[in-house]
């Protein structure tokens, strides 16, 4: 792909996190990273967090999280995550939970507290509709008592929908059906002004017969200019197989030892090409090359791009180090 221009360079880290595992018990239809329960069953092992560590530093971060997937499906690989991240003087902020592991307050206490002594000091509680889809919300307030128990700060994420999900039977899940014939028809609509999602992942699907959908052709004219939100480092993530994701574009890659240097059209030509010369020059090229056609509609040019994507590795089975992982594309729905 041809991408003349400016290159992508990432010189620096500012805020971000370290995705530990992809296998979720889960599918929330917002997820970004298309997490679900039929990812292969792999945990980050002590090398990778370490080179990724390593690596966070050398761009001048510090201080980062864990998330997943659920990072806490494999308490003892986490604990060890939390060990390196102490040898290597990396703070960990917070490690994020949707209580799917939850069975009783006890053990969950024990668990904490063991996981304390490695390091943890801070679990972000994922709290909100699209989570109650698939775990009971006693598991919830179950974990946020054991954290309490074990000297564990909990951070409720968001505690804005504590009572309308516990306003729900809560030992057992309840669809997005019931919170709109409760609190109106409008409800999904609502949420992400409630809190921050990112339309991406298969938040596209859940939300484009939500929210209004654009032209192909409007959103090819009003985004004629590169992506420069691939170079976006307030909210970064290394995943367990080495991979930067850039900006918020899941599944797009950059392998971990190219961070720091000049990203080549070479090595990288759907990246540099995006980031060059925008979905324009994406899309003219995925036609031209590999007889895509894109829908009429879409919600962004974001959802074209994934949609582009999707199609060369599920339609084309285009094998490419920028489109990883692969199996992000066979867990969007």
């Amino acid at each position: 792909m041809n991408s003349p221009g400016r290159r992508l360079h990432i010189v620096h880290l500012q805020s971000g996190g370290i995705i530990t595992n992809y296998y979720c018990t889960s599918r929330c239809r917002h997820c970004l990273y298309a997490c679900s329960p039929d990812w292969e069953k792999k945990y980050i092992d002590e090398e990778t967090v370490r080179q990724n560590l390593r690596t966070i530093k050398t761009l001048g971060c510090s201080s980062i999280h864990l998330g997943g997937g659920e990072p806490f499906l494999d308490v003892e690989g986490l604990a060890k995550v939390l060990a390196v991240a102490r040898e290597e003087e990396v703070n960990i902020e917070y490690v994020e939970t949707n209580s799917s592991w939850y069975r009783d307050r006890d053990s969950a206490a024990d668990t904490f507290a063991a996981l304390k002594k490695a390091g943890l000091s801070s679990v972000l509680v994922s709290i909100s509709p699209f989570h109650n889809e698939h775990i009971p919300f006693y598991k919830v307030k179950g974990t946020i008592e054991a954290c309490k128990i074990a000297g564990i700060s909990a951070v409720l994420w968001i505690s804005d929908f504590c009572r309308e999900i516990d306003s729900f039977d809560d030992r057992v899940t309840h669809p997005l059906s019931e919170y709109a014939a409760r609190f109106g028809g409008d409800y999904l609509r609502t949420i992400p002004f409630r809190y921050w999602i990112h339309l991406g992942g298969r938040a596209l699907e859940t939300f484009k017969d939500v929210f209004d959908m654009k032209s192909t052709d409007f959103l090819l004219a009003s985004n004629r200019h590169g992506c420069s939100e691939l170079q976006e480092v307030g909210h970064f993530h290394l995943d367990l197989f080495g991979n930067y994701i850039p900006g918020m574009c899941s599944g797009l890659a950059i392998r971990r030892e190219d961070l720091g240097k000049e990203i080549t059209p070479e090595r990288y030509p759907i990246i540099s090409t995006l980031f060059a010369s925008g979905i324009n020059a994406f899309l003219r090229i995925a036609s031209e090359t590999y007889g895509f056609k894109p829908r009429d509609l879409y919600l962004s040019k974001c959802h074209l791009c994934v949609d582009i994507r999707r199609f060369l590795v599920r339609e084309k089975h285009i094998s490419s180090l920028e489109l990883q992982p692969e199996s992000h594309y066979s867990n969007l729905t």
